[in-house]
């Protein structure tokens, strides 16, 4: 009796499941042939800084993005950022800062629920910056005197990201993200960025 009964409820759900997995699917957004642009608040985490110490500091800025879906999995984009507040470096009269930078990415991005997609990119950054020590007399400034000046010492970079970003209304889109901004072979400071904001397509 229990078989007879489970078979026919297993076909009646068949065709729920069916029409629930065609309604998802038609509630994903096609993203190829799309431009977007997007504005972020960006945080600078410098690590690493110095030679016999390896301290770190925290800067913040702002970053606009401009891109265009290739596919409906494939995308890229221009950036450009500037920075807002300077690192200052903990035991010290140093503080680092970010003038400018511009980055070129290829990235893929995967959704994850109709409304959800995760995303990664990779590609190459140019940074320009300026290391200053207030009192380079000081004996605590002596592990960061070569910070005086350009920073970093080489402005190219490799740069990578991972994000997430939600779709709040149509064709707009919270961002969440973080990655490499870039590496400074000179000092051999990493370069963090973590970033949030929006994002908008057309």
């Amino acid at each position: 009796m229990n078989k007879v009964v489970r078979t026919p409820l297993v076909f009646s759900l068949v065709p729920a499941l069916l029409i629930a997995a065609q309604t998802a699917m038609a509630q994903e957004t096609p993203r190829a042939d799309k431009h977007y642009i997007g504005l972020l608040a960006t945080v600078y985490n410098h690590r690493t800084i110095g030679e016999s110490t390896t301290e770190t500091a925290w800067g913040s800025g702002g970053t606009l993005v401009v891109g265009s879906h290739i596919t409906d999995l494939f995308h890229a984009e221009l950036r450009a950022g500037a920075g807002l507040k300077d690192a200052d470096v903990p035991n010290s009269d140093l503080s680092l800062t970010v003038d400018y930078f511009a980055s070129w990415y290829m990235g893929l991005h995967y959704p994850i629920t109709s409304y959800a997609n995760l995303y990664g990119q990779f590609g190459f950054s140019y940074i320009h910056g300026e290391g200053d020590i207030s009192d380079p007399a000081n004996d605590r400034n002596n592990a960061y005197l070569d910070f005086e000046g350009d920073f970093p010492d080489s402005g190219f970079s490799v740069s990578w990201l991972a994000g997430l970003d939600f779709a709040v209304m149509d064709n707009t889109y919270l961002v969440l993200e973080g990655g490499k901004l870039f590496k400074d072979t000179g000092s051999d400071v990493n370069t963090f960025q973590f970033s949030g904001g929006v994002r908008y397509e057309f």
